[in-house]
C-alpha cells in the first residue's frame, strides 16, 4: 500500500515524569521533543509528482513553505517522513513558534519573503514509507535504523535534521533537565522499541514536558469570588503595566476554597478593564471573567512553551498562594520561569 495524505500521525499521551524502565520489557527510545508543528512530508512516487506537506489535522501547507519544498530535492522518491516543523528567526537567532505561525499563515505571494527571514527546518523522528514501501508494521527500532541509513546514504543536510535519540535513561533525564533551556526544545518523547506505527493511536508513546515552578499575579478569575474556577494570571512589564501571561487549569475544590478566602473584587481602574481573554490558545472563544484586585501572588507550574515575549501557550497549574511574596517580587513579564525575589 502506498501512503497518501491525509495520514493521521501517531500521538503520544502526556505524563508528568519519565515512566520507569521495566526490566522485563524490550526497552524504550527517548527522543527530544521540539516545540513546533507536527507534520508529514510526502515525496512523489515518480517524476511529475509534487512534494506535499501535511499538518497533523490533514491540511496541505506546502505552498507556505517553498524553502522546504525546494530542499526536498535531497530526498528520494516514494518517501513519507514524520517530524516537527520549526522556524528559525534569523534576526533574533532563536527558534520561533510565533515565526512558525506566520509562516503557516502566509499566502503564496509572501511565502518566499518570509522564508528568507524565518527559514523552515524539519526535525525527522520517523519514516513511514521508503522507496514506495509502507513501513507502519515494522517495530520502532527497525524504522529508526532505516531512518538513520536514509540520512547517512543520502547525506541529508539542513533543513532536514535527524531527531536526537538515546536508549539511555540517564542521558534522557539530562536532556529533560538541561536541553530544555534551549529555545524550541520542550521535553522528551518515550517510545517502546517494539512499537508499530499506528496512525491516530495514542497510548504507546509518552511525552514528558519539562515543568518549572514560578510565580504570577492573580488578575481575574472565572466563576465567583466564593468559588473561583480558574485563574487568569499576569506580570508587570518594565513600564509597570500588568500584562496577562496565561490561565490555569480548573482549580481543585480545596485550592479554590483557599484562594477564595483571599480574593477581593476589583473596585475601579483595573488594568484589564475592557480586555478579553481567549478560552484557549488561538481560540476565538472568550472567557467570562471577573476582575479581582491584583494583589495576590500564585505559585504555578509551567512548561517551556512561551510566546509573545512572555505568554504561556499551555494552561498553567496552580500550586499554592504565596502570601509571603508581594506583587513587586514577582518576575517581570518576559522573565519566564524565574523565581520570585525574596
Amino acid at each position: 500500500m502506498v501512503l497518501r495524505p491525509p495520514v493521521e500521525p501517531m500521538l503520544a499521551q502526556a505524563a508528568e515524569v519519565m515512566p520507569p524502565v521495566r526490566p522485563l520489557t524490550s526497552g524504550v527510545a527517548y527522543e527530544q521533543k521540539f516545540d513546533g508543528y507536527r507534520a508529514l512530508v510526502f515525496t512523489p512516487a515518480g517524476s511529475g509528482g509534487r512534494v506535499l506537506l501535511q499538518t497533523r489535522r490533514g491540511s496541505l501547507v506546502q505552498g507556505a513553505f517553498p524553502d522546504l519544498v525546494a530542499a526536498a530535492e535531497q530526498l528520494p522518491d516514494g518517501l513519507v517522513l514524520d517530524g516537527e516543523l520549526l522556524a528559525w528567526d534569523v534576526e533574533a537567532g532563536v527558534l520561533s513558534f510565533e515565526g512558525l505561525q506566520r509562516r503557516a499563515a502566509a499566502r503564496a505571494g509572501g511565502a518566499s519573503a518570509l522564508a528568507a527571514r524565518l527559514p523552515a527546518f524539519f526535525v525527522v523522528f520517523d519514516v513511514l514509507q521508503l522507496d514506495g514501501r509502507e513501513l507502519l508494521d515494522l517495530p520502532y527500532v527497525e524504522r529508526r535504523a532505516r531512518l538513520e541509513s536514509l540520512f547517512a546514504n543520502h547525506g541529508l543536510t539542513s533543513p532536514w535534521t535527524l531527531c536526537p535519540m538515546t536508549t539511555d535513561a540517564a542521558k534522557a533525564r539530562a536532556w529533560l533537565e538541561s536541553w530544555t533551556e534551549v529555545s524550541g526544545v520542550e521535553g522528551i518523547v518515550v517510545k517502546p522499541l517494539t512499537s508499530r506505527y499506528l496512525p491516530g493511536h495514542r497510548g504507546a508513546w509518552t511525552k514528558v514536558r519539562r515543568r518549572d515552578t514560578t510565580e504570577a499575579i492573580i488578575g481575574a478569575i472565572t466563576g465567583t469570588l466564593t468559588r473561583p474556577q480558574l485563574l487568569v494570571l499576569g506580570r508587570h512589564d518594565q513600564d509597570g503595566r500588568l500584562r496577562a501571561v496565561g490561565r490555569t487549569v480548573p482549580l481543585r475544590t480545596e485550592a479554590a476554597r483557599l484562594v477564595a478566602e483571599h480574593l477581593t473584587a476589583a473596585v475601579r481602574r483595573h488594568p484589564w478593564e475592557g480586555v478579553t481573554f481567549a478560552a484557549t490558545w488561538g481560540s476565538r472563544d472568550v472567557l467570562d471573567v471577573r476582575l479581582v484586585r491584583p494583589d495576590l501572588v500564585a505559585e504555578i507550574s509551567a512548561d517551556r512553551a512561551v510566546d509573545r515575549g512572555g505568554v504561556w501557550r499551555h494552561p498553567l497549574r496552580f500550586k499554592r498562594l504565596r502570601l509571603d511574596v508581594g506583587v513587586g517580587d514577582v518576575p517581570r513579564f518576559g522573565e519566564g520561569s524565574a523565581a520570585a525575589a525574596g
